[in-house]
């Protein structure tokens, strides 16, 4: 083996995504298997979702890997840190990439990482695989940082002991050049099966392009950058083939940032299936100003049974302070234009934008009556280190333990405190079902009493933090 890759999930140590059961793959360490392997690299993969640290230190003990490259995002730095110690234990020298790392580069390298990967990491791993085994057989007087120095996209020690980075590299030109993610290096039936005792239905997801080119001011693009790279029509549609061919989901999750982003090649793509004979239900997410009544039926076409809209907010005051670029006549437009063509709506709504007030609150929940979607999920913002949000905040984030915390943990003083969005969320959901229900005629007076109730908890929350900052 020249590389074991691996990632910090578990879905053991997730008690929501228990309750929900809406597991998948990692694509990504998908995508940097099968490159590395038609490279002619030996790879092995640790996916952790269905097992524990344990089998991560068993599997180092019986494997011996000489490089371990890990994935990390926000949800799993811990489970990192603990594997960087393990890795480092067993020998390996340990590579680190995905969203986290490219902005706390020098923390990881302190933590025990040998190299931080930024950006895309199918090539720049596919140099540091040579460069780091010929360190490791390098004798002492010959440093590993000068081989290090030529790759473009990381950031290392150097012979100082301060991180230092090489210049960035150039993103895949190519994505139909690129091999089908490596999904045979995982248990897949296993995912299938955890979809299918839970909702009746087992999914398979698949990305058609990479990267998102909005500017919306919370969102980390430290991966793929601000561009968009589309695979092509012909591409995709193979690898659904071969999806439906070899796995037989009875559904699809399509995970780009902004499915149906480009208006003529979903409707080319429609086509092709549709040629194929292929026709599957499936989720994604888009964006509301990119659906129209054509791709709206293209989307119909395909088998898409619900569209994911970043609704964010019912403001407009906070949308445009978000850059969201969008309007919120455009979602309810978006939102009646695919019931039209029997297409459920989802939306994701953000709660404690900084600046927000009780007005834009109570204008995000006439805007859920409005538009009705069939579900609607809530986040309360963090601010992610790198993004344009966080610089706008940073001079008011309490102080936290960097190998304790992670950037969603982050406090952002003179916010109302936890308590206020936990019922603002009851608030919204209770206010939401309620006009859904009076619609029907089934709602009574104990549920209105209820919900002002909720209200009036809301302004206590709210006189609670004022007093305590």
């Amino acid at each position: 083996m020249d590389i074991l890759l691996a990632h910090g999930y578990f879905l053991s140590l997730d008690a929501a995504e228990q309750r929900v059961m809406r597991p998948h793959p990692p694509l990504g360490l998908l995508y940097l298997s099968s490159h590395l392997k038609r490279r002619g690299f030996a790879v092995g993969v640790f996916d952790g979702t269905f097992l524990s640290i344990a089998d991560f230190t068993a599997t180092l003990e019986r494997e011996r890997p000489p490089i371990v490259g890990i994935a990390v995002n926000l949800m799993t730095k811990r489970n990192a840190l603990t594997m960087i110690a393990l890795a480092k234990q067993s020998g390996a020298k340990v590579v680190i990439g995905g969203p986290d790392p490219p902005h706390h580069a020098a923390s990881y390298l302190d933590a025990g990482a040998d190299v931080v990967v930024i950006g895309e990491g199918e090539q720049t791993l596919e140099e540091l695989i040579v460069a780091l085994s010929a360190s490791a057989k390098a004798t002492a007087r010959q440093a590993a940082a000068p081989d290090l120095a030529k790759i473009n996209g990381i950031v290392f020690k150097g012979d100082n002991g301060k991180a230092a980075s090489t210049p960035a590299r150039a993103l895949l030109p190519d994505l139909d050049g690129q091999p089908y993610p490596d999904r045979e290096a995982i248990d897949l039936p296993r995912y299938l099966s955890a979809w299918r005792d839970r909702h009746g239905s087992g999914t398979v997801s698949l990305i058609t392009a990479r990267g998102c080119p909005y500017t919306c001011t919370w969102c980390s693009r430290s991966v793929f950058g601000e561009t968009h790279r589309r695979r092509s029509v012909g591409n995709v549609a193979d690898e659904v083939e071969a999806i439906v061919d070899r796995y037989h989901p009875e559904r699809l999750w399509y995970a780009d940032d902004v499915f149906a982003i480009h208006r003529t090649w979903t409707i080319s793509y429609a086509q092709e299936l549709e040629r194929r004979r292929i026709r599957l239900p499936f989720e994604c997410i888009s964006r509301a100003e990119r659906i129209d009544d054509d791709v709206a039926a293209a989307l119909a076409s395909l088998g898409c049974f619900r569209v994911w809209i970043g609704s964010e907010s019912g403001s407009q005051r906070i949308l445009d302070a978000m850059k969201r670029k969008v309007s919120v006549e455009q979602v309810r437009d978006s939102a009646r234009r695919l019931r039209r063509h029997g297409i459920e709506v989802g939306m994701f709504i953000m709660l404690g934008y900084d600046g927000e007030r009780m007005e834009d609150l109570q204008a995000t929940v006439d805007h859920l009556k409005q538009t009705a979607p069939e579900v609607f999920l809530t986040t309360v913002s963090y601010p992610i280190k790198g993004t344009p949000y966080y610089d706008q905040v940073a001079d008011r984030l309490a102080p936290q333990s960097w190998g304790e915390a992670t950037d969603r943990d982050l406090v952002v003083r003179g916010r109302p405190v936890r308590t206020y969005y936990d019922f603002a969320r009851r608030w919204m959901t209770a206010e939401v079902a309620k006009d859904q229900h009076w619609r029907c005629g089934r709602y009574g007076k104990a549920a209105r009493s209820a919900s002002s109730a909720l209200v009036g908890r809301i302004g206590m929350a709210v006189t609670a933090n004022w007093r305590e900052r």
